[in-house]
């Protein structure tokens, strides 16, 4: 039996701070791997504590208890690091202030330059903070650009100082085309060497995530289909070749989901509560989401839902064109997002053009989104990539079956009912045309009238175990290898 100790580096940490889906990683992962009783990890307990930036944002939230202050080097002296200490939900938890953190700035900036200088100052001082505890950590575990600095400074430090000999590093890429460009600057302030390594792209040699790539002892994708698909020219971003020479050390693990805050018996935000055993009671969400957006409340009529960022990625062209060629058929929509303009504006014209059977509510509103997992019948997810999602798994969990392509974390965790009648989940298609999207909402739509195996399926959905147990299991699997 051995306790080990994981320093967890990341940029917000939900209920703390919470942009995007990183925020749900930061607020439940560490606390997961604290819960983990010995009996479960064959033996040992993990010591997770979580180091975020002290955004100013927080400044307004919390009080937390300041520890002392430090010392980062830089080219033009040394920066005054402060460190603070907060319990949040039982998990130690610091809190790192000072130099480029004194501002009232946002927690991302549009200025990358002003992002590298904080995000590699808050990386320095992580791996400082370690010293000033006497905390020796086993495992660094950082998560995207924003703290891969701290997996590349770990192994220069290595080279001469002790106190790290032990500590192994793990890289959780949620995104691989957000390196860190732009943060070039960064690297001459704070002294920090390009890349030497030959395998690496010229133009990478300066980019944090990629430094961590070439150095961290694991590299860890959300999903074991998104590690798979790096080390392709569709989905690498121009480094598959250098991902491609490191494929021993790539694998995926799948997010895990807050079952305890996604619960559609207890979810305050419902109009009817009901679960698994008491599906039958959910009709009468989707006859409330009808009639809260005037539409039809006939249940017979299948009402598709899209919950996404308005963008590229997302696929929402494909949605949409796919709408419009199956104008023909009986069902409803729901539109609920922002982001591109463009995209903003062919949702608002789609309703204009079927005026009976299409709303678009062109803001963010989590309450409503959840109002729509619970009364919908179909969430459209046809994203070209999707290093995870979420989206999927809590439509699920509220008996909506999720209509996604076949990419990253939808393909790990949707089971296609065409595959397996028996055991499926959603629906699946691969190329991302508005062909092959038609084809499949029409499966969709053809087996919609067949309530027996429509509940069926609802039932396999909702019965997923897509827990953070689950996923901070697979991880301590991965520790517990690095230490030998």
């Amino acid at each position: 039996m051995k306790t080990i100790k994981v320093m967890f580096l990341v940029s917000e940490a939900d209920p703390l701070v919470k942009v995007g889906g990183l925020g749900d990683v930061g607020g439940s992962l560490p606390q997961t791997l604290r819960m983990l009783s010995p009996e479960m990890t064959g033996g040992d307990t993990l010591d997770a504590r979580l180091v975020i930036p002290f955004h100013s944002a927080l400044r307004k939230k919390i009080t937390p208890t300041h520890l002392f202050d430090f010392e980062v080097p830089s080219k033009d002296g040394s920066l005054l690091a402060q460190a603070y200490q907060y319990d949040l939900n039982g998990v130690p938890t610091y809190l790192i202030g000072g130099g480029p953190f004194l501002d009232d700035g946002p927690i991302y900036n549009s200025d990358t330059n002003i992002d590298g200088v904080k995000f590699f100052f808050f990386s320095l001082a992580a791996l400082g903070l370690a010293k000033k505890l006497e905390w020796q950590p086993d495992i660094l575990h950082a998560n995207d650009w924003h703290t891969a600095l701290a997996v590349y400074a770990l192994k220069l430090i290595q080279q001469t100082d002790p106190f790290f000999s032990g500590t192994r590093s793990i890289l959780s890429v949620h995104n691989l085309p957000f390196m860190g460009a732009g943060t070039e600057a960064a690297f001459d302030f704070f002294n920090m060497p390009a890349s030497q390594d030959p395998l690496l792209p010229w133009w990478a040699k300066k980019f944090p995530l990629p430094l961590a790539m070439q150095t961290a002892d694991r590299i860890i994708a959300v999903s074991s289909t998104y590690a798979k698909e790096i080390l392709t020219p569709d989905y690498g971003c121009g480094l598959e070749t250098f991902l491609q020479s490191r494929h021993e050390s790539v694998m995926g693990i799948v997010n895990g989901l807050d079952m305890s805050a996604w619960d559609p018996a207890t979810d305050v935000n419902l109009p009817v509560n009901f679960s698994v055993t008491t599906l039958k009671k959910r009709v009468q969400n989707k006859q409330a989401l009808a009639q809260e957006f005037s539409l039809n409340p006939d249940p017979s009529i299948p009402l598709l839902i899209l919950i996404s960022r308005m963008d590229q990625q997302k696929g929402v062209d494909l949605a949409l064109e796919s709408m419009n060629e199956l104008a023909g058929q009986n069902w409803q929509a729901i539109l609920l997002g922002t982001g591109d303009p463009r995209l903003e504006a062919a949702c608002r014209a789609l309703e204009t053009t079927l005026p009976d059977r299409v709303r678009a509510a062109i803001r963010f509103d989590a309450k409503l989104s959840r109002r729509m997992y619970a009364g919908a019948d179909v969430l459209l997810m046809p994203s070209r990539y999707e290093p995870c999602g979420l989206a999927q798994m809590m439509a699920m969990r509220y008996g909506c079956l999720p209509l996604a392509r076949a990419t990253g974390g939808l393909q790990d965790t949707i089971v296609d009912v065409s595959e397996s009648p028996r055991n499926g989940t959603g629906f699946l298609f691969k190329p991302a045309t508005t062909v092959a999207f038609s084809e499949t909402l029409q499966r969709a739509l053809d087996l919609f009238p067949d309530k027996k195996h429509w509940t069926a399926v609802q039932k396999n959905g909702m019965t997923q175990d897509f827990s953070w147990q689950k996923s901070a299991l697979q991880y301590v699997q991965v520790y517990q290898e690095l230490l030998g």
